[in-house]
C-alpha cells in the first residue's frame, strides 16, 4: 500500500503543475487577446452607451438628440466631447486586462481540471480537441444564459440581481449536465435527458421586467449583444486550443 501511494505521488503532483501551467500559460493570452478585443469592438460601445445613460444624447423615434439640437440619422454630425485624461484611460484599460486576465485564468483552471479527467478515462487531449472544449465552454459559460440574460449596456433597467444570478448559476449548471449527459451517455435515453437539462432553464425564463426602457437606441444594443458574443467565443478558442496545446506538450 505504502508503495502504491509513493509510486502515485510523482504522477500527482505532475498532473497539478500540468493543470497549474497550462491554466496560467492559457488565462494569461486569452485574457490578452479579450482585452484586446474588448478594446477595439465592445469599449467604443460601452462609452457612447454611457452617454446615452447621463443623457448627453438622447434617441426618440430615429432621432438623434445632442445638447437640445434634433439630428436626424441622415444628418447626424461629428461630435466634440472632452477626452477622458491619461490617468484614467490608463485605469479604465488597466482594470479591463487585469480582470480578462484573471477571470479567464480562472476558467482556464477549470478547463485544465476538465483535461485531467478527460485524460484519466482515456481521452486525447491537444489543441484540436481544446478547441472543441473551449467552444463548449463558450456555450455554457457565455451562449447559453445569454439567451435569457442577454448582454446589456449602461442605462438598461433590469430585473432583481439575486433572482437574475440564481437563473444564471442554474443555467450554467444545466448546460454543462446535459452537455456531459449528451457526449458521455451511454445511450439514447442519455441524450435526451441531456437536452432536456439543457432546455429547462429557458423554459422556466430568466427573469425580466415587464417592460422594456432602454435608454440607448435599439441598433447600438444588438451591435452591443452580437459583439460581446463574439469576443468571448473567440477568447474561449484561443482558451481552449492554447490550454490543450499545452497541456499535451507536457503531458503526463
Amino acid at each position: 500500500m505504502t508503495h502504491v501511494t509513493q509510486s502515485r505521488s510523482p504522477a500527482t503532483k505532475q498532473m497539478f503543475k500540468q493543470i497549474l501551467s497550462s491554466a496560467l500559460y492559457a488565462g494569461l493570452i486569452a485574457g490578452l487577446i479579450s482585452a484586446l478585443l474588448q478594446f477595439w469592438l465592445v469599449t467604443p460601445l460601452l462609452l457612447e452607451g454611457e452617454e446615452y445613460e447621463t443623457g448627453a444624447k438622447s434617441h426618440y423615434a430615429g432621432v438623434l438628440i445632442v445638447d437640445g439640437e434634433d439630428v436626424t440619422a441622415s444628418e447626424e454630425e461629428e461630435e466634440v466631447e472632452a477626452p477622458p485624461t491619461t490617468s484614467e484611460k490608463l485605469a479604465r484599460h488597466g482594470m479591463t486586462v487585469a480582470m480578462n486576465v484573471l477571470v479567464f485564468t480562472g476558467f482556464g483552471l477549470i478547463l485544465a481540471a476538465a483535461f485531467g479527467t478527460a485524460q484519466m478515462a482515456g481521452l486525447e487531449v491537444n489543441a484540436r480537441t481544446g478547441l472543441i472544449w473551449g467552444l463548449v465552454g463558450f456555450v455554457v459559460i457565455q451562449l447559453a444564459p445569454a439567451a435569457g440574460l442577454y448582454p446589456e449596456l449602461p442605462g438598461t433597467p433590469a430585473d432583481d440581481v439575486t433572482l437574475r444570478q440564481m437563473w444564471w448559476i442554474t443555467t450554467v449548471i444545466a448546460t454543462a449536465v446535459g452537455i456531459g449527459m449528451i457526449t458521455f451517455g451511454a445511450n439514447l435515453w442519455w441524450g435526451i435527458a441531456g437536452a432536456a437539462f439543457i432546455a429547462l432553464p429557458h423554459v422556466i425564463g430568466a427573469p425580466h421586467l415587464d417592460f422594456y426602457a432602454g435608454v440607448a437606441p435599439p441598433e447600438l444594443a444588438a451591435l452591443f449583444v452580437s459583439r460581446i458574443l463574439a469576443v468571448a467565443c473567440a477568447t474561449w478558442v484561443v482558451l481552449g486550443g492554447v490550454a490543450g496545446y499545452a497541456w499535451h506538450k507536457h503531458a503526463v
